[in-house]
């Protein structure tokens, strides 16, 4: 079932602990049971697996139950051991798990969605149920007696969710790379703001109510940190994927940001630095430097006779500039490029001097992630995707939180 893998740390790399297999299907969800050697997974198998270690240092399910749906998404409530799971058939189904882990039991069944759930939030506060789905709406019910409080719909699938259970403002990213914020009563919500950045759908959100940041992943292969809290729309954009970002993970104690990708790329970004907001591009009708005219500006290229030219901008600045004018290629990690990116000659120059160190980690996962979730007091993180393998990694090298014995490598 779970196979230990005999491997020496190696430094400022993740780990890998453990591989467990036996899902025969895409693994949609793995979260840790905290203070247990353990990990709850759901997957299109339609199984929901309570997985504990024993002695041998092997991973053996001690709960393997079965539903009439594929499980798309999982909420767990530790402290109630009351477990969420959302189902391709719109439905959100509560169990509740046995103090020992050996036994899962039927609570209810809500009537969340008319299509696949995308995400689930478990608030005990108030007692709400809270989903996003491909139905294009986000809803809230009342876990107590099980019917619906509150519903919006929105112009694409949601696809991803968080919940500020002090303020009751719900985070929702959409298919149309677009992040909403409402604010949720007990029968009633009001739209606060829309949140507009990425060029791509949103994967995934995490929010920390701490320092009042939103972060969310996306299809354009980025992040973005949104400044909730500062209330000046500050925003910082980090480039350093080459596929859709699907899982996000923020490390308060080290200020760090651990991102995964589809192509099973994991970036450790360092946030506890000065940095710089990347700016709007700006538009023109012809280059901002040598003023040729771009394709589309016939009167200028009439009255100069001359060819237009492609337009494209300076990451840097933000200027509208022609390819003649933009020939520099750098990487700006204070502005979270690091890879790469087009800057015009004259920012090349001011910026060719300075210290341009990467200020981000990137391992490799050796997997497609479709879910990551981290127990920082331990330092590890558990991933999975469609390759039906979970991986349980040791991150102490990367984020230099401490390691619980129950998972140190035999």
């Amino acid at each position: 079932m779970a196979a230990e893998i005999h491997s020496r740390p190696q430094s400022s790399r993740p780990v890998l602990l453990n591989k467990i297999e036996g899902h025969q299907d895409t693994v949609n969800a793995a979260v840790f049971i905290p203070k247990e050697d353990g990990v709850i997974t759901v997957g299109e198998d339609r199984t929901i697996r309570v997985w504990l270690k024993r002695d041998s240092g092997q991973y053996w399910p001690s709960i393997y139950h079965t539903v009439s749906s594929p499980c798309s998404s999982m909420s767990y409530h530790h402290d109630s051991k009351r477990i969420f799971i959302g189902q391709d058939n719109g439905a959100v189904v509560e169990f509740e798990i046995s103090e020992d882990f050996n036994k899962i039991t039927f609570v209810k069944t809500y009537p969340a969605h008319q299509s696949r759930v995308s995400a689930i939030v478990f608030c005990p506060e108030c007692e709400w149920v809270i989903s996003t789905g491909h139905d294009k709406s986000v809803s809230w019910m009342c876990s107590r007696s099980g019917s619906m409080l509150g519903r919006h719909y929105f112009s694409s699938w949601a696809s991803c969710l968080q919940f500020d259970h002090d303020t009751k403002h719900a985070f929702i990213g959409d298919f149309s790379g677009q992040i909403t914020l409402l604010k949720l009563d007990q029968n009633t919500y009001s739209i606060i703001t829309t949140l507009k950045g990425h060029e791509g759908s949103v994967g995934s959100l995490y929010w920390d109510p701490a320092q009042r940041l939103l972060f969310s992943g996306a299809s354009d292969h980025s992040v973005i940190m949104w400044d909730i809290g500062g209330r000046k729309g500050r925003t910082l954009l980090l480039q350093g994927h080459h596929d859709r970002v699907q899982s996000l993970c923020y490390l308060q104690l080290t200020r760090q940001l651990v991102s995964c990708a589809s192509d099973g790329g994991i970036t450790v970004w360092n946030m506890d630095i000065s940095r710089e907001e990347a700016p709007q591009w700006l538009e023109s009708d012809c280059c901002q430097k040598c003023e040729q005219p771009f394709f589309w500006n016939l009167k200028q290229m009439w009255d100069s006779k001359t060819i237009g030219l492609r337009q494209h901008h300076c990451r840097k600045c933000g200027k509208a500039v022609c390819g003649k004018c933009s020939s520099k290629r750098s990487t700006y990690p204070v502005m979270g490029f690091e890879f790469q990116v087009r800057v015009c000659d004259a920012c090349y120059e001011t910026i060719k001097e300075e210290d341009r160190t990467s200020l981000a980690t990137f391992h490799e996962g050796k997997h497609n992630i479709a879910h990551m979730n981290m127990d920082s007091s331990r330092g590890l993180m558990v991933t999975c995707g469609s390759d039906r393998v979970v991986k349980i990694w040791d991150m102490t090298q990367v984020t230099g939180c401490s390691l619980a014995t129950g998972f140190s490598p035999r």
